[in-house]
């Protein structure tokens, strides 16, 4: 469903039990960052009303989720503070082909690709504090479902761009990228590390 090639490894639950409260300070910035993506892409297809309806619909829910873990962090008296941001995202977005209408397939699928590694980690990070933080725990298994139903979204949009089968293709290859980028790491403890 989720169109992802590896699982996250222990490593990543390694951060999160050393670095939690970073974890939490990123996972606030990735939900800004994911309503950034999507007004950008409202703003490069302006004139593609249903993708521009979509976008819409997913910033909504994007700074919804931002406010919901910027609560979460005062209710836990974390201070919310910029963070050097780690390679994954950049690294991803160099992916990205010229030229449309694949410069336009790559940006969707990147984003849903984003939204499927977040959708496993939250998961994996309900299962992993739910002995210790059950409200935690509610909380990720309850982001689980949007950012699922945002990553089918990002392919759904691709396919305006493509055939339903080059769409599927290259979805394969980038997810394949995705993979090599998270077995590298990043020594810096972030939801994408």
């Amino acid at each position: 469903m989720l169109h992802l090639q590896s699982e996250s490894t222990s490593r990543w639950l390694e951060q999160v039990a050393q670095h939690l409260d970073e974890i939490l300070i990123d996972h606030a910035h990735c939900e800004r960052k994911a309503a950034s993506t999507a007004m950008n892409l409202m703003n490069a297809y302006t004139e593609d009303r249903e993708l521009c309806k979509q976008m819409k619909i997913i910033v909504e829910e994007e700074l919804e989720h931002f406010e919901m873990v910027w609560s979460l962090l005062d209710r836990r008296g974390i201070a919310f503070r910029r963070l050097p941001s780690g390679p994954y995202g950049r690294r991803l977005n160099a992916l990205v082909r010229g030229g449309e209408p694949q410069r336009a397939v790559d940006r969707l699928l990147i984003a849903s690709l984003i939204e499927a590694r977040s959708c496993e980690r939250f998961r994996l990070l309900a299962e992993h504090v739910r002995p210790r933080d059950p409200e935690l725990a509610d909380f990720y298994a309850g982001l689980f479902e949007s950012e699922a139903r945002h990553h089918t979204t990002y392919v759904q949009l691709a396919q305006r761009f493509q055939s339903r089968e080059r769409v599927r293709d290259r979805l394969d290859q980038l997810s394949a990228k995705e993979s090599e980028i998270l077995a590298e790491g990043s020594p810096l403890p972030r939801m994408h590390s």
